[in-house]
């Protein structure tokens, strides 16, 4: 009897069906042996002036002591174990401390599969290997990286800016971006410009209008800041001459998106159906286990040239030759690959299943049904042709007092190519614009209509789940596996508030982010956070001891850890006042502060007046459909935002979304709005 050893209950249907007879198939339930919760876990040992030993302290985790029993017993029944856990630096590590803890006196082997399906197993039974210890010790390396900073900062944090606050050495730095952002928008000072669009109409002919936008004046850039300015154009514009100086045609392809990886699968994913980072991981982890898609933590853009010529086979019979490119299209990632990790982009397993095999067949929940179309979709478009649009340009120039330059584009599509799959199936088509009447140079044409808008330039938009994983994957910040951790521990942490899928920092993330910034520079600058990354993954590749890059970390920032304790200053969190004076004391303001349970009512003359009370926010303006009642905002038990009536429980009025004034649905969606973006890319 041989053993196979597997991370989750799930894989254990799906390995079992293919192995058959002579294979016991136990599931780990994820780490069995792991660093304690309760301390740091990791004995420095201080080796001559400057370097440092890291000696880990691990031991069975809490509360899976029935768990060993039963794989030790299924061990001492097995000839051989077989390790097969996940393909990633988390799986190998697993399979690690596995195979210590089962393994003596047994033939241990260690095999990968990155898609459940029974080609791979067998594959992968065929050719066992040895774990990789490169990916066993990076992994330990960031386990204990992450303890040196989490157990010897957090401390600090206590003493100067609030008791019971942890730092991390990846979320402080993503806390920052989300907090200078938002100093960004609160600097921000809005711009006024006007927009003028003249309407013209060819002398001959049909009388078609084309809207033509002012963009420059007296061959300059057309700067129209205030009302007189635009009045004035305007006034000019209406007596002004006519002329066609430019047609410019030409051909665009927009081609197909790369599949999908990690970081753009769950940047689509928020962007199309508003989900959270971890919502994704965990609805693909689903996907993964039960042999739908191949393994969804990876950077890379690869197909397996089996599953290209069956997407290509696909295409032709589905859609028509005319689809089919000459060559497969290849793509390139962009971000740095571990080699051993360098397996395919994400995929479905059997090419041919689209989304209306599943559908009412019980096989897919109705989230696994959403994402898995998704990565259908994503997969045989990006080896379909390219859209193919006709483009043209008009130029017209207009004499009056002043000689301005006006411009119109048109577009339209001549070949959908791979936009007939993919876009227009899940976020419609905008790209074909107004259709230009045939003109020609020096043709004159004739006024009919002027439109002048007044507009304000807009502040940058605060990020959103697809937006911070997007910056956080641009500069270095992180790998696949962790970003949907990143962004759920600074929110449990409070540093940051998810309200109508944007983030807010928090005044404590405001305050944290301000200590840090100031008496930590080094660690909390992104490149430096970027290259520890760098050096991780050069341990995974076998370049670089990881005793060695911890002990080259530790040195600088223990001493800094000295100076700090004892020279930093206090950072207060800011307190956020309601403008009302406190009901108890009479004397006090009654500002909102941040707690362990999250914001509530308290006096600014806390210790000396005690008073708190319930915080209700209201949405501003807008009153209950059904009762006439105030809006408010509402939490679940578990922290997730909602809307409700006031009058509850006379009046059951609940909603998800964030109820808006009528009327100001189109302004809302012009302010910057980046969390329902039409492009489900994620590029």
């Amino acid at each position: 009897m041989k053993l196979v050893i597997v991370e989750s209950p799930t894989k254990i249907k799906s390995l079992t069906k293919y192995l058959g007879a002579g294979y016991d198939v136990q599931a780990s339930m994820g780490h069995i042996v792991d660093l304690p919760k309760s301390k740091m876990g990791v004995e420095i040992k201080k080796i001559g002036n400057k370097s440092f030993e890291f000696v880990p302290e691990y031991g069975v985790v809490k509360g899976k002591s029935d768990q060993v029993k039963r794989l030790k017993t299924a061990a001492k029944r097995a000839d051989s174990i077989i390790l097969a856990t996940d393909p990633d630096r988390e799986g190998e590590a697993i399979a690690y401390h596995v195979g210590n803890l089962l393994g003596e006196g047994k033939k241990v082997s260690r095999i990968t599969f990155h898609s459940i399906t029974k080609e791979a197993i067998l594959e992968a039974l065929e050719h066992p290997g040895k774990l990789d210890m490169a990916m066993v010790d990076a992994q330990q390396a960031r386990r204990v990286l992450d303890r040196l900073v989490g157990y010897e900062l957090s401390p600090v944090l206590w003493r100067k800016v609030r008791r019971g606050l942890s730092a991390g050495r990846v979320q402080s730095v993503a806390v920052r971006l989300i907090v200078e952002r938002e100093g960004e928008i609160e600097a921000f000072k809005p711009v006024e410009y006007w927009e003028i669009r003249v309407e013209v109409v060819k002398q001959t002919g049909k009388k078609e209008g084309l809207w033509l936008e002012l963009m420059k004046v007296f061959g300059k850039k057309a700067s129209v800041g205030n009302a007189k300015t635009a009045a004035m154009y305007v006034e000019d514009l209406k007596s002004a001459e006519y002329k066609v100086s430019l047609v410019e045609k030409k051909e665009r392809k927009a081609y197909a998106k790369p599949p999908f990886k990690t970081s753009t699968l769950q940047q689509a994913a928020a962007n199309v159906m508003g989900w959270t980072s971890k919502k994704t991981m965990t609805v693909a982890q689903s996907l993964y286990e039960q042999g739908n898609i191949t393994y969804h933590r990876t950077d890379s853009l690869n197909l397996a040239p089996s599953a290209v010529e069956l997407i290509r086979k696909f295409i032709g019979s589905e859609f028509g030759a005319e689809y089919v490119p000459a060559e497969p299209n290849v793509y390139k990632t962009s971000t740095k690959v571990v080699a051993q990790e360098a397996h395919e982009a994400i995929r479905p397993t059997d090419m041919n299943m689209g989304t209306n095999s599943f559908v009412g067949s019980g096989e897919m929940g109705r989230d696994q049904e959403k994402l898995y179309g998704l990565i259908w979709r994503r997969t045989i478009s990006c080896q379909m042709k390219p859209a193919v649009f006709d483009s043209v340009r008009v130029d017209v120039s207009a004499e009056g007092e002043k000689v301005y330059t006006l411009v119109a584009r048109g577009e339209t599509m001549k070949f959908d190519g791979w936009r007939k799959l993919y876009r227009s199936q899940v976020s419609g088509d905008r790209d074909q614009e107004q259709i230009l009447p045939e003109m020609n140079k020096d043709e004159e044409l004739d006024f009919k209509d002027i439109k002048s808008e007044q507009k304000f330039t807009l502040p940058p938009p605060r990020y959103n789940d697809a937006s911070l994983i997007k910056e956080l994957e641009k500069r270095g910040i992180g790998r696949p596996s962790t970003y949907a951790s990143i962004v759920a521990t600074i929110i449990a942490r409070r540093y940051v508030d998810r309200k109508e899928r944007k983030f807010y920092p928090t005044s404590v993330g405001k305050a944290v982010v301000e200590f840090l910034v100031k008496n930590f520079p080094v660690e909390m600058e992104y490149e430096f956070t970027a290259k520890m990354e760098e050096d991780l993954d050069d341990i995974a590749r076998g370049k670089q001891s990881w005793q060695a890059m911890l002990s080259d970390f530790y040195g600088p920032f223990s001493k800094q850890l000295d100076q700090v304790k004892d020279k930093s200053e206090r950072v207060g969190v800011e307190a956020e006042k309601t403008g009302k004076k406190c009901p108890e004391c009479g004397q006090g303001d009654v500002v909102i502060r941040e707690g362990k349970y999250g914001k509530f009512l308290s006096c600014s003359r806390f210790p000396e007046c005690k008073y708190t009370g319930k915080l209700i926010e209201y949405v501003e303006g807008v009153v209950c459909e059904k009762c006439g009642g105030k809006i408010m905002v509402k939490k679940t038990r578990t922290g997730r935002e909602f809307f409700g009536c006031e009058n509850y429980p006379k009046c059951d009025w609940a909603s998800w979304k964030r109820p808006v004034v009528p009327g100001q649905e189109e302004s809302n969606k012009e302010a910057g709005d980046e969390s329902r973006g039409e492009d489900e890319s994620g590029e």
